[in-house]
């Protein structure tokens, strides 16, 4: 049996409440899969990974960003070109939490079948 995918990390979303997931948090669901973004023009992160989430119409909205210090390898990465490589999901809500710990990322790194 070939893995498709290879566990790269789990994280938060961290700056959940200051971007957009409120807009649409009744369509967030375990297992949405979300984009990652390098953010270069990012001011407080010189490694900042946005997370962005795209509706059924198209229309993209920022949900927050990865943890800054879990983000540079990830980062690096992304301004390689490598960004096709991740997927990243959804992997736990909890709304009673704190804004800062709702929602849980996991990201796996998938199979290049041109390898196998």
């Amino acid at each position: 049996m070939v893995t498709k995918k290879v566990f790269f990390m789990d994280c938060h979303l961290a700056g959940r409440k200051y971007h957009d997931a409120d807009e649409v948090w009744d369509e967030l669901k375990v297992g949405t899969i979300v984009e990652l973004r390098r953010d270069l023009e990012n001011r407080f992160d010189g490694y900042a990974v946005q997370v962005v989430y795209t509706d059924a119409d198209g229309e993209e909205f920022c949900l927050g960003y990865v943890p800054s210090g879990e983000n540079e390898d990830l980062a690096n990465f992304l301004e390689m070109g490598w960004g096709k490589i991740f997927e990243a999901r959804i992997s736990r809500i909890i709304p009673e939490a704190h804004p800062e710990q709702q929602i849980q990322l996991t990201i796996k790194i998938r199979r290049n079948e041109k390898l196998s």
